[in-house]
């Protein structure tokens, strides 16, 4: 029987942790594409500007820099660009390698939470990118790419926010044209928001929650929450983490690897007419639950003995 991942190479594994301590180290990100120097003449006056790409197929953008006589501030700004160049080059090599990469525009929104300081506050990346995170993180390597057009964020409680950060205007920030998605029935508030498009990205904020799909209100980013029954037990000793996308390597905040599994095996369970999400729920389990009972099985052991018993009841007749 095909195995369900390979391991990589102990080598690999020191690049991508070494490249998730430096970016860990090197605060806000550069957005979009490293870009370059450019100085501008006005009034007599010279100043510096790095010109760069926000988005993909977008305008370049030409965000200024310094004045030519500050010496400090240009070298400051190159240095950030070289090292934006080195970990593009380092992704790409990685991605090259089977490991996991989200696209350019998810880079984006991660890049732009990242600098907001919103992972830091305790904003939790859930999902399908979590799952690549932590195949990443562990050094396994799947047959094909984990691919989604989703971007799941969570929050257990109030963030550690000095004041509200609209989230709307954040994603709105990149450049990217996001809209609300409307809610059902029409006059709950939106958990969702949405580029153009059948395959257009999505961001949705989710949050412990009873009932699934109940609004919860979250005034720390003036949005509101989807809730999720058990999310508490998912989002409880969330970790620092990275998530790799485009060309960028972005901190940012994962569940626990163990409640991870177990709460995809539940999530399955409840997958009622759905069936494709209940298969990729349970799959991204299996792989992820083996790689830790070969390499971690008290993670995986510990999880399953925290778990609610009315949430591990119906995983247990799988």
């Amino acid at each position: 029987m095909a195995r369900l991942y390979r391991e990589q190479a102990l080598g690999y594994r020191t690049q991508h942790a070494e490249l998730v301590e430096r970016t860990r180290a090197a605060g806000p990100l550069l957005p979009g594409t490293p870009g370059s120097l450019v100085e501008r003449s006005a009034s007599g006056r010279a100043y510096w500007y790095r010109v760069y790409s926000a988005v993909p197929g977008g305008k370049p953008v030409e965000d200024y820099v310094c004045k030519a006589s500050d010496v400090d501030a240009l070298e400051a700004m190159r240095a950030r660009i070289e090292f934006a160049q080195r970990c593009e080059r380092e992704v790409s090599l990685l991605r090259k390698l089977g490991y996991q990469a989200a696209d350019k525009k998810s880079a984006r929104v991660l890049v732009e939470l990242h600098n907001r300081g919103l992972f830091e506050a305790g904003l939790v990346l859930v999902g399908t990118l979590a799952f690549a995170a932590w195949l990443n993180e562990l050094g396994a390597v799947i047959p094909a790419p984990a691919r989604t057009l989703d971007i799941d964020l969570a929050r257990a409680d109030r963030l550690a926010l000095a004041a509200p950060v609209p989230l709307l205007e954040s994603l709105r920030k990149t450049t990217l044209p996001f809209q609300p998605v409307p809610a059902f029935p029409s006059r709950a508030p939106s958990t969702s928001m949405k580029l153009p498009g059948s395959e257009g990205l999505r961001v949705d904020l989710l949050a412990p929650g009873r009932t699934l799909g109940e609004a919860i209100p979250a005034p720390d980013l003036e949005w509101a929450a989807q809730g999720v029954p058990f999310y508490d037990y998912l989002l409880a000793g969330a970790e620092r983490g990275a998530a790799l996308a485009g060309g960028q390597c972005i901190p940012v905040r994962l569940p626990r690897a163990g409640r991870f599994v177990c709460h995809k095996l539940f999530a399955s369970t409840r997958r009622s007419g759905l069936r494709d999400k209940a298969v990729k729920d349970r799959g991204q389990a299996l792989v992820l639950g083996g790689v830790l009972a070969e390499s971690f099985p008290s993670e995986i052991a510990q999880a399953f003995d925290d778990a609610p018993k009315a949430m591990i009841d119906p995983v247990r007749t799988l």
